[in-house]
């Protein structure tokens, strides 16, 4: 879908406005509309469909893990990684304009949310009751008038249901950080320039002894840094192992196009989501581990 002066660039998201996918598509696409949707799967469709431009989708989370859902959508999404971004989460304690903390008994959110706030909850002895999302527990608040009740949701989620703030950044972990993946339905590849890039990609080894290993060698004899290795079942089958993998390098590059090469002789499907640009947070974090 080609954007014109009458349909405005959207980028899709899961969840309601003012979720965290939501911040991060607006820190990263300033200039484009997000466009709200339930689940993973409508996000996904809103692109292939042409109803939105890109995704920004969730994987990963430096205190909760990994998003489950996404690993096995990506691989039959036909659609592609164009980018990544890095969103530090920053978790509010929102309530209505009449309540304060004298008056709060109860706190609603994402059960990742809540977990992630442990301390603050036991200090003001609050209920936490688990919701769907951050945002979706906001508008809830800003419907039912409950002074007893507080959230717990980003500061846009406070701004867009008129929430105040009785808490700022009640996170239990400085380092809380969301990794998005931004697909497109074509593959965006940078010139292989020497500037730093990430190649994410699927592949199933064969059920036979030191297969992985067999599969990883080539990343090793290459001098290829791996950066996320993640295992998965499919199929409802305990012998069809999926993995997903991250590596540092461009597949026209001779070591990492020789370790893929190897790996897709060990292997019964090898699939390359993406080929993007490594965000600089990335590269950051890169340079702490090496001084450490």
């Amino acid at each position: 879908m080609t954007a014109n002066r009458r349909t405005p660039r959207r980028i899709a998201f899961q969840g309601a406005p003012g979720a965290y996918s939501d911040l991060a598509c607006r820190h990263v696409f300033p200039k484009m509309t997000p466009l709200a949707c339930p689940g993973f799967e409508d996000v996904i469709a809103a692109v292939r469909r042409g109803a939105a431009e890109l995704a920004m989708l969730p994987i990963e989370n430096s205190v909760a893990g990994r998003v489950a859902d996404i690993h096995h959508l990506l691989p039959e999404s036909g659609l592609f990684i164009v980018g990544e971004h890095f969103e530090r989460v920053k978790h509010q304690l929102l309530a209505l304009p009449g309540a304060s903390l004298k008056t709060i008994k109860v706190v609603r959110s994402h059960v990742h949310a809540l977990s992630q706030c442990r301390r603050l909850i036991r200090k003001l002895g609050l209920k936490a009751v688990v919701s769907a999302d951050t945002a979706g527990a906001a508008a809830e608040l800003a419907q039912s008038g409950d002074t007893h009740v507080a959230v717990i949701a980003s500061e846009l989620a406070g701004r867009i249901y008129k929430l105040k703030t009785l808490k700022r950044n009640i996170e239990d972990a400085g380092h809380n950080t969301t990794r998005f993946l931004i697909m497109a339905r074509q593959p965006k590849t940078p010139p292989d320039n020497g500037r730093p890039v990430v190649t994410s990609f699927v592949f199933r080894v064969k059920n036979v002894p030191a297969a992985l290993y067999k599969a990883l060698g080539g990343f090793a004899t290459n001098g290829i840094n791996m950066t996320k290795l993640e295992s998965y079942m499919v199929g409802g089958e305990f012998t069809a192992t999926q993995f997903y993998a991250d590596i540092e390098g461009h597949p026209d590059s001779r070591p990492v196009r020789l370790a893929l090469e190897e790996l897709d002789f060990v292997t019964r499907e090898l699939k390359i989501l993406g080929t993007y640009p490594a965000h600089p947070f990335r590269l950051k974090a890169a340079r702490r581990s090496r001084s450490d």
